[in-house]
Protein backbone atom coordinates (compact mmCIF):
# COMPACT_ATOMS: atom_id res chain seq x y z
CA UNK A 1 0.00 0.00 0.00
CA UNK A 2 1.25 3.47 -0.86
CA UNK A 3 1.35 6.35 1.61
CA UNK A 4 -0.08 9.77 0.72
CA UNK A 5 0.71 13.35 1.74
CA UNK A 6 -2.15 15.80 1.27
CA UNK A 7 -0.78 19.24 0.38
CA UNK A 8 -3.02 22.31 0.47
CA UNK A 9 -2.56 26.05 0.21
CA UNK A 10 -5.23 28.10 1.99
CA UNK A 11 -6.23 31.60 2.92
CA UNK A 12 -9.36 32.65 4.84
CA UNK A 13 -11.14 29.34 4.31
CA UNK A 14 -12.91 28.94 7.65
CA UNK A 15 -16.25 28.27 5.93
CA UNK A 16 -15.09 25.25 3.92
CA UNK A 17 -11.80 23.84 5.20
CA UNK A 18 -13.27 21.53 7.83
CA UNK A 19 -15.73 20.12 5.30
CA UNK A 20 -12.84 19.34 2.95
CA UNK A 21 -10.60 17.76 5.57
CA UNK A 22 -13.42 15.67 7.01
CA UNK A 23 -13.82 14.06 3.60
CA UNK A 24 -10.15 13.07 3.22
CA UNK A 25 -8.25 13.07 6.55
CA UNK A 26 -8.71 9.35 7.28
CA UNK A 27 -7.47 8.33 3.82
CA UNK A 28 -4.20 10.26 3.69
CA UNK A 29 -1.18 9.64 5.94
CA UNK A 30 -0.02 13.23 6.30
CA UNK A 31 -1.65 16.64 5.92
CA UNK A 32 0.42 19.68 4.95
CA UNK A 33 -1.38 23.02 5.23
CA UNK A 34 0.35 26.13 3.85
CA UNK A 35 -1.40 29.34 4.90
CA UNK A 36 -0.77 32.41 2.76
CA UNK A 37 -2.13 35.04 5.13
CA UNK A 38 -5.41 34.07 6.78
CA UNK A 39 -7.03 36.49 9.19
CA UNK A 40 -9.95 34.23 10.12
CA UNK A 41 -10.12 30.81 11.89
CA UNK A 42 -8.51 28.86 9.05
CA UNK A 43 -5.38 27.82 10.95
CA UNK A 44 -7.37 27.00 14.08
CA UNK A 45 -9.51 24.60 12.03
CA UNK A 46 -6.45 23.14 10.31
CA UNK A 47 -4.89 22.30 13.70
CA UNK A 48 -7.76 19.88 14.36
CA UNK A 49 -6.38 17.69 11.60
CA UNK A 50 -2.64 18.35 11.45
CA UNK A 51 0.32 19.87 13.24
CA UNK A 52 2.12 20.49 9.94
CA UNK A 53 0.93 24.01 9.28
CA UNK A 54 3.25 26.48 7.61
CA UNK A 55 3.04 30.19 6.89
CA UNK A 56 4.05 31.42 3.45
CA UNK A 57 4.22 35.00 2.28
CA UNK A 58 1.85 35.53 -0.62
CA UNK A 59 3.60 36.89 -3.74
CA UNK A 60 0.77 36.62 -6.30
CA UNK A 61 2.07 33.26 -7.44
CA UNK A 62 0.07 30.09 -6.85
CA UNK A 63 2.80 27.81 -8.19
CA UNK A 64 5.33 29.18 -5.74
CA UNK A 65 3.01 28.40 -2.82
CA UNK A 66 2.13 24.94 -4.13
CA UNK A 67 5.78 24.05 -4.71
CA UNK A 68 6.53 25.12 -1.14
CA UNK A 69 3.76 22.83 0.14
CA UNK A 70 5.17 19.93 -1.89
CA UNK A 71 8.61 20.51 -0.39
CA UNK A 72 7.18 19.65 3.04
CA UNK A 73 5.72 16.29 2.02
CA UNK A 74 7.38 13.07 3.23
CA UNK A 75 5.16 10.22 1.95
CA UNK A 76 5.27 8.12 -1.23
CA UNK A 77 2.75 10.19 -3.18
CA UNK A 78 1.38 13.73 -2.97
CA UNK A 79 -2.31 14.56 -3.34
CA UNK A 80 -3.47 18.17 -3.68
CA UNK A 81 -6.88 19.70 -2.98
CA UNK A 82 -8.28 23.19 -2.61
CA UNK A 83 -10.18 24.09 0.54
CA UNK A 84 -13.54 24.18 -1.24
CA UNK A 85 -13.10 20.67 -2.67
CA UNK A 86 -14.55 17.51 -1.17
CA UNK A 87 -14.30 13.79 -1.85
CA UNK A 88 -17.77 12.25 -2.05
CA UNK A 89 -18.34 8.85 -0.45
CA UNK A 90 -18.31 6.91 -3.72
CA UNK A 91 -14.98 8.50 -4.59
CA UNK A 92 -13.59 7.96 -1.11
CA UNK A 93 -14.10 4.24 -1.64
CA UNK A 94 -12.37 4.41 -5.02
CA UNK A 95 -9.46 6.37 -3.57
CA UNK A 96 -9.04 3.88 -0.72
CA UNK A 97 -8.95 1.05 -3.26
CA UNK A 98 -6.43 2.94 -5.38
CA UNK A 99 -4.24 3.45 -2.32
CA UNK A 100 -4.21 -0.30 -1.71
CA UNK A 101 -3.61 -1.36 -5.28
CA UNK A 102 -1.64 1.37 -7.08
CA UNK A 103 1.39 0.01 -8.90
CA UNK A 104 4.53 1.78 -7.67
CA UNK A 105 5.56 2.16 -11.30
CA UNK A 106 2.83 4.80 -11.73
CA UNK A 107 4.22 8.34 -11.56
CA UNK A 108 1.01 10.33 -11.94
CA UNK A 109 -2.71 9.74 -11.37
CA UNK A 110 -5.25 12.03 -12.97
CA UNK A 111 -8.76 12.43 -11.56
CA UNK A 112 -11.94 14.08 -12.72
CA UNK A 113 -12.78 17.51 -11.33
CA UNK A 114 -16.53 18.12 -11.05
CA UNK A 115 -17.44 21.81 -10.82
CA UNK A 116 -20.37 24.13 -11.49
CA UNK A 117 -23.28 21.99 -10.32
CA UNK A 118 -26.76 23.10 -11.34
CA UNK A 119 -30.31 21.74 -11.60
CA UNK A 120 -30.30 19.67 -8.42
CA UNK A 121 -26.80 18.46 -9.29
CA UNK A 122 -27.97 16.98 -12.60
CA UNK A 123 -25.53 19.13 -14.56
CA UNK A 124 -21.89 19.83 -13.93
CA UNK A 125 -18.73 20.87 -15.73
CA UNK A 126 -16.06 18.18 -15.62
CA UNK A 127 -12.40 18.19 -16.58
CA UNK A 128 -9.27 16.26 -15.61
CA UNK A 129 -6.43 17.33 -13.35
CA UNK A 130 -3.21 15.62 -12.31
CA UNK A 131 -3.99 14.95 -8.64
CA UNK A 132 -1.65 12.32 -7.24
CA UNK A 133 2.05 12.30 -8.05
CA UNK A 134 5.06 10.33 -6.89
CA UNK A 135 6.98 12.54 -4.45
CA UNK A 136 10.45 11.38 -5.52
CA UNK A 137 9.82 12.55 -9.08
CA UNK A 138 10.00 16.16 -7.79
CA UNK A 139 7.35 17.44 -10.20
CA UNK A 140 6.90 21.21 -10.05
CA UNK A 141 4.05 23.62 -10.56
CA UNK A 142 4.24 26.41 -13.17
CA UNK A 143 2.24 29.59 -13.71
CA UNK A 144 1.40 32.48 -11.42
CA UNK A 145 -2.32 31.69 -11.73
CA UNK A 146 -4.26 28.84 -13.37
CA UNK A 147 -1.18 26.90 -12.39
CA UNK A 148 -0.43 23.43 -13.69
CA UNK A 149 1.78 20.49 -12.78
CA UNK A 150 4.64 19.64 -15.13
CA UNK A 151 4.53 15.84 -15.22
CA UNK A 152 5.92 13.00 -17.27
CA UNK A 153 6.39 9.28 -16.99
CA UNK A 154 3.72 6.64 -16.46
CA UNK A 155 0.29 8.25 -16.09
CA UNK A 156 -2.89 6.52 -14.93
CA UNK A 157 -6.23 8.16 -15.73
CA UNK A 158 -8.51 7.09 -12.89
CA UNK A 159 -12.30 7.33 -12.62
CA UNK A 160 -12.05 9.04 -9.21
CA UNK A 161 -13.66 12.48 -8.93
CA UNK A 162 -12.88 15.48 -6.79
CA UNK A 163 -15.98 17.63 -6.30
CA UNK A 164 -15.74 21.42 -6.14
CA UNK A 165 -18.24 23.05 -3.78
CA UNK A 166 -17.46 26.74 -4.01
CA UNK A 167 -19.14 29.10 -1.54
CA UNK A 168 -17.29 32.34 -2.20
CA UNK A 169 -18.43 34.58 -5.07
CA UNK A 170 -16.28 34.93 -8.17
CA UNK A 171 -13.69 37.69 -7.71
CA UNK A 172 -11.18 39.66 -9.77
CA UNK A 173 -8.27 38.04 -7.94
CA UNK A 174 -6.94 36.11 -10.93
CA UNK A 175 -7.44 39.02 -13.30
CA UNK A 176 -5.59 41.31 -10.88
CA UNK A 177 -2.65 38.88 -10.78
CA UNK A 178 -2.42 38.85 -14.56
CA UNK A 179 -2.61 42.62 -14.74
CA UNK A 180 0.12 42.92 -12.11
CA UNK A 181 2.22 40.62 -14.30
CA UNK A 182 1.64 43.00 -17.21
CA UNK A 183 2.61 46.02 -15.10
CA UNK A 184 5.75 44.19 -13.93
CA UNK A 185 6.59 43.23 -17.53
CA UNK A 186 6.49 39.51 -16.82
CA UNK A 187 6.29 37.63 -20.10
CA UNK A 188 3.10 35.68 -20.79
CA UNK A 189 3.22 32.10 -21.97
CA UNK A 190 0.57 31.04 -24.52
CA UNK A 191 -1.27 29.47 -21.58
CA UNK A 192 -1.19 32.80 -19.71
CA UNK A 193 -2.54 34.54 -22.81
CA UNK A 194 -5.46 32.16 -22.99
CA UNK A 195 -6.37 32.31 -19.31
CA UNK A 196 -5.94 36.07 -19.13
CA UNK A 197 -8.49 36.27 -21.94
CA UNK A 198 -10.81 33.98 -20.02
CA UNK A 199 -10.49 36.12 -16.88
CA UNK A 200 -11.37 39.19 -18.95
CA UNK A 201 -14.43 37.38 -20.28
CA UNK A 202 -15.57 36.17 -16.86
CA UNK A 203 -15.13 39.62 -15.32
CA UNK A 204 -17.33 41.38 -17.86
CA UNK A 205 -14.77 42.59 -20.41
CA UNK A 206 -16.43 40.54 -23.09
CA UNK A 207 -15.70 42.68 -26.14
CA UNK A 208 -11.97 42.72 -25.44
CA UNK A 209 -12.00 39.02 -24.67
CA UNK A 210 -13.77 38.16 -27.92
CA UNK A 211 -11.06 39.90 -29.94
CA UNK A 212 -8.38 38.07 -27.96
CA UNK A 213 -10.06 34.69 -28.38
CA UNK A 214 -10.15 35.19 -32.14
CA UNK A 215 -6.46 36.15 -32.17
CA UNK A 216 -5.68 33.10 -30.07
CA UNK A 217 -7.32 30.81 -32.62
CA UNK A 218 -5.24 32.35 -35.39
CA UNK A 219 -1.88 32.60 -33.64
CA UNK A 220 -1.52 29.39 -31.59
CA UNK A 221 -0.44 26.32 -33.52
CA UNK A 222 -1.08 23.76 -30.79
CA UNK A 223 -3.05 23.99 -27.49
CA UNK A 224 -6.01 22.20 -29.05
CA UNK A 225 -8.08 21.97 -25.87
CA UNK A 226 -7.70 25.69 -25.27
CA UNK A 227 -8.74 26.36 -28.88
CA UNK A 228 -11.85 24.22 -28.36
CA UNK A 229 -12.67 26.22 -25.22
CA UNK A 230 -12.12 29.48 -27.13
CA UNK A 231 -14.60 28.27 -29.76
CA UNK A 232 -17.08 27.52 -26.97
CA UNK A 233 -16.71 31.00 -25.48
CA UNK A 234 -17.13 32.64 -28.89
CA UNK A 235 -20.14 30.49 -29.73
CA UNK A 236 -21.81 31.28 -26.40
CA UNK A 237 -21.12 34.99 -26.81
CA UNK A 238 -22.80 35.12 -30.21
CA UNK A 239 -25.66 32.91 -29.04
CA UNK A 240 -26.42 35.41 -26.26
CA UNK A 241 -26.43 38.15 -28.92
CA UNK A 242 -28.90 36.10 -31.02
CA UNK A 243 -26.31 36.02 -33.79
CA UNK A 244 -26.95 32.38 -34.60
CA UNK A 245 -24.91 32.18 -37.78
CA UNK A 246 -21.80 33.39 -35.93
CA UNK A 247 -22.54 30.95 -33.14
CA UNK A 248 -22.76 28.09 -35.63
CA UNK A 249 -19.53 29.26 -37.27
CA UNK A 250 -17.53 28.77 -34.08
CA UNK A 251 -19.30 25.51 -33.23
CA UNK A 252 -18.24 24.00 -36.53
CA UNK A 253 -14.77 25.57 -36.24
CA UNK A 254 -14.24 23.44 -33.13
CA UNK A 255 -14.43 20.38 -35.40
CA UNK A 256 -11.03 21.37 -36.80
CA UNK A 257 -9.45 20.46 -33.47
CA UNK A 258 -11.30 17.27 -32.54
CA UNK A 259 -14.26 15.14 -33.55
CA UNK A 260 -17.62 16.83 -32.76
CA UNK A 261 -18.32 17.05 -29.06
CA UNK A 262 -21.77 16.89 -27.54
CA UNK A 263 -21.54 20.46 -26.22
CA UNK A 264 -21.16 21.86 -29.73
CA UNK A 265 -23.82 19.56 -31.14
CA UNK A 266 -26.23 20.91 -28.52
CA UNK A 267 -25.21 24.51 -29.29
CA UNK A 268 -25.91 23.92 -32.97
CA UNK A 269 -29.23 22.36 -32.02
CA UNK A 270 -30.19 25.39 -29.95
CA UNK A 271 -29.37 27.78 -32.79
CA UNK A 272 -31.40 25.78 -35.28
CA UNK A 273 -34.25 25.36 -32.79
CA UNK A 274 -34.60 29.11 -32.39
CA UNK A 275 -34.40 29.50 -36.16
CA UNK A 276 -37.36 27.07 -36.25
CA UNK A 277 -35.33 24.56 -38.28
CA UNK A 278 -36.53 21.68 -36.15
CA UNK A 279 -35.49 18.80 -38.40
CA UNK A 280 -31.97 20.22 -38.65
CA UNK A 281 -31.89 20.67 -34.87
CA UNK A 282 -32.94 17.03 -34.46
CA UNK A 283 -29.88 15.93 -36.46
CA UNK A 284 -27.45 17.64 -34.06
CA UNK A 285 -29.26 16.71 -30.85
CA UNK A 286 -29.43 13.10 -32.03
CA UNK A 287 -25.71 13.14 -32.83
CA UNK A 288 -25.02 14.40 -29.28
CA UNK A 289 -26.69 11.26 -27.91
CA UNK A 290 -24.48 8.98 -30.03
CA UNK A 291 -21.01 10.44 -29.45
CA UNK A 292 -18.85 8.66 -26.90
CA UNK A 293 -17.42 11.01 -24.29
CA UNK A 294 -13.60 10.93 -24.25
CA UNK A 295 -12.41 9.27 -21.05
CA UNK A 296 -8.86 10.61 -21.01
CA UNK A 297 -9.23 14.14 -22.37
CA UNK A 298 -8.22 17.14 -20.27
CA UNK A 299 -10.85 19.35 -21.89
CA UNK A 300 -13.95 20.86 -20.29
CA UNK A 301 -17.13 18.79 -20.53
CA UNK A 302 -20.71 19.72 -19.66
CA UNK A 303 -22.14 16.44 -18.42
CA UNK A 304 -25.71 17.44 -19.27
CA UNK A 305 -24.86 17.58 -22.97
CA UNK A 306 -23.56 14.01 -22.83
CA UNK A 307 -26.57 12.63 -20.98
CA UNK A 308 -30.08 14.06 -20.58
CA UNK A 309 -30.09 17.50 -22.23
CA UNK A 310 -30.15 16.46 -25.93
CA UNK A 311 -33.02 14.07 -25.18
CA UNK A 312 -35.07 16.89 -23.64
CA UNK A 313 -34.42 19.03 -26.70
CA UNK A 314 -35.29 16.15 -29.03
CA UNK A 315 -38.55 15.83 -27.10
CA UNK A 316 -39.36 19.47 -27.82
CA UNK A 317 -38.44 19.21 -31.49
CA UNK A 318 -40.40 16.02 -32.12
CA UNK A 319 -43.42 17.45 -30.32
CA UNK A 320 -43.33 20.57 -32.49
CA UNK A 321 -43.26 18.57 -35.73
CA UNK A 322 -46.09 16.33 -34.57
CA UNK A 323 -44.07 13.22 -33.68
CA UNK A 324 -45.74 12.75 -30.31
CA UNK A 325 -44.57 9.20 -29.61
CA UNK A 326 -40.94 9.99 -30.43
CA UNK A 327 -41.18 13.06 -28.19
CA UNK A 328 -42.44 10.91 -25.31
CA UNK A 329 -39.69 8.31 -25.81
CA UNK A 330 -36.98 10.98 -25.77
CA UNK A 331 -38.26 12.46 -22.54
CA UNK A 332 -38.28 8.99 -20.98
CA UNK A 333 -34.62 8.61 -21.93
CA UNK A 334 -33.89 11.96 -20.27
CA UNK A 335 -35.75 10.76 -17.17
CA UNK A 336 -33.49 7.71 -17.01
CA UNK A 337 -30.60 10.12 -16.40
CA UNK A 338 -32.27 12.73 -14.16
CA UNK A 339 -35.35 11.90 -12.16
CA UNK A 340 -35.50 15.15 -10.21
CA UNK A 341 -35.20 17.61 -13.09
CA UNK A 342 -38.14 20.04 -13.18
CA UNK A 343 -38.23 20.31 -16.97
CA UNK A 344 -38.20 16.53 -17.47
CA UNK A 345 -40.92 16.02 -14.86
CA UNK A 346 -43.11 18.72 -16.36
CA UNK A 347 -42.81 16.93 -19.67
CA UNK A 348 -43.86 13.66 -18.00
CA UNK A 349 -47.00 15.36 -16.67
CA UNK A 350 -47.72 16.68 -20.16
CA UNK A 351 -47.45 13.23 -21.68
CA UNK A 352 -49.55 11.65 -18.91
CA UNK A 353 -52.38 13.98 -19.92
CA UNK A 354 -51.97 12.67 -23.47
CA UNK A 355 -52.38 9.11 -22.22
CA UNK A 356 -48.76 8.00 -21.86
CA UNK A 357 -47.85 6.22 -18.62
Amino acid sequence: MISISLCMIVRDEEDVLERCLNSIHDIVDEIIIVDTGSIDRTKEIARKFSSKIFDYKWIDNFSSARNFSYSKATKDYILWLDADDIILEKDRMKLLELKKTLDNAIDVVSMNYDVGFKDNESSSITFRRYRLVKRKRDFEWSGHVHEYLNVEGIIYNSDISVTHKKLKPYTKRNLDIYENMIRNRIDFTPRDTFYYTTELYENGYEEEAIVRYKNFLVNQEDMLEEKITACAKLADYYYKKNQYEECKKYCTKSFLYDIPRAEFCCRLGFCLFFQKKFNDAIFWYDLATKIEKPSDSFGFFNDACWTWLPYVQLCKCYDLIGEEKLAYECNEKAYDYVKDNELVNNNKKYFMKLGYN
